[in-house]
Parts: C-alpha cells; structure tokens; sequence
C-alpha cells in the first residue's frame, strides 16, 4: 500500500534480497540534538577541546545517533509503517565526524512467515567503508483487503 508519504509494506510484500536505503550528512546540530535528547554529553561528542584528545583527534557523532538512521529506514520505508521493531544487535566500526556522510541500508535476510517476521541487515557507510553493521528483527501486519 502507499500512502502520501510513505509505502507500506505487509509480511507478504517482502521477499529475500529487498533493500533499502537513505543517505544523510552528521552535522553539528544534529550531534547537539542527539545528546540533549539522549542526555549523553560525553565530551567526546560536544567539547573540541577534550576530542582533540583522544584517538579520533576530534569530535564524533553518537554510535547511536548513527544508528537512528537504521531504526528511520526500518520505520518509514523497509518494512515502514506498521512495523514493530523487535531487536537490534550493532558493532561500531569506525568514528562517525562532523560532516560525514552516512549512507544507511537495510536488506532482507530472512523471513519467518508463521510469526510474521523479517530479519533485516543493517549497515552504514561513509565513504563507502562500514562505520556500522548488524541485524534488526521486526514483526509485519497483515495486508490490508483492497476493495
């Protein structure tokens, strides 16, 4: 089904190999945003001085804030809406930097059809290297009756 704005997908519209993509550049507001949202002020992620420190040599976005952009593909495009997110496993890679650009995929992997399940790869690039990679079980809806 679609909608205005996005496309809603049902357990039966899934089929192996299915993917998905968005792509978005970390920005400074976004890394602020994140940690007065999440309440994790690690300086690491706000403070140039303290990052300059450390083995990145400057500040890094939030793992998690990086991984948001795996949970936005899962909710809005692959399955989309309708879509209960059950479990993430992730392993960071490498350091996310202000201005990176980070393109984020899901692809799926399994289906279950008795439980109505998917499991999806997950990753994100920048610059075409991993920063980001795991896997995501969801929950699909029926589809819906046309008529």
């Amino acid at each position: 089904m679609t909608s205005a704005l996005y496309q809603v997908h049902a357990f039966e519209d899934l089929v192996i190999g299915q993917r998905e993509s968005l792509m978005r550049t970390v920005m400074e507001r976004d890394i602020s945003l994140f940690a007065d949202l999440s309440g994790d002020a690690n300086p690491i992620h706000l403070c140039d001085r303290y990052a300059a420190g450390t083995k990145f040599g400057q500040r890094i976005a939030h793992g998690m804030l990086t991984a948001s952009l795996v949970s936005a593909l899962l909710g809005t495009r692959l399955p989309g809406p309708g879509a209960v997110y059950l479990s993430q496993t992730l392993n960071f890679l490498a350091p996310v930097k202000i201005g990176d650009v980070v393109v984020a995929r899901v692809e799926v992997v399994e289906l279950v059809p008795e439980r109505r399940r998917a499991r999806l790869f997950c990753e994100c690039l920048v610059d075409g290297k991993a920063v980001l990679e795991g896997e995501a079980w969801v929950a699909l809806p029926r589809a819906v009756a046309k008529g």
